[in-house]
């Protein structure tokens, strides 16, 4: 039996309060440098460049908040998951 779960269990099994209010705080930073981004031509270079960056943060922050998983339960739960489907759960996405 083994412990480590893969992505896309991490995916699929809920995510914890915290992470989800990462997950959300990390979406809006994206949100605002999209804006950024978007109208290059309104604003100065440095506040496009901004934007970038803002983006990049806020995808990154979203895309690691949403894999964190409470240790324990979940991985109880990936495994029976596994077990009932006669493999791992990426073969029945």
């Amino acid at each position: 039996m083994s412990n480590k779960l893969s992505i896309t269990d991490r995916l699929t099994l809920p995510t914890p309060r915290f992470f989800r209010k990462i997950r959300s705080v990390s979406v809006a930073i994206g949100a605002v440098g999209a804006i950024l981004v978007a109208a290059p031509a309104l604003l100065p270079a440095a506040l496009v460049t901004l934007g970038s960056y803002l983006v990049l943060a806020g995808s990154i922050g979203a895309a690691v908040s949403s894999t964190a998983v409470k240790p324990g339960e979940q991985a109880q739960e990936a495994q029976d998951r596994k077990e009932l489907m006669g493999g791992s759960s990426a073969e029945s996405l």
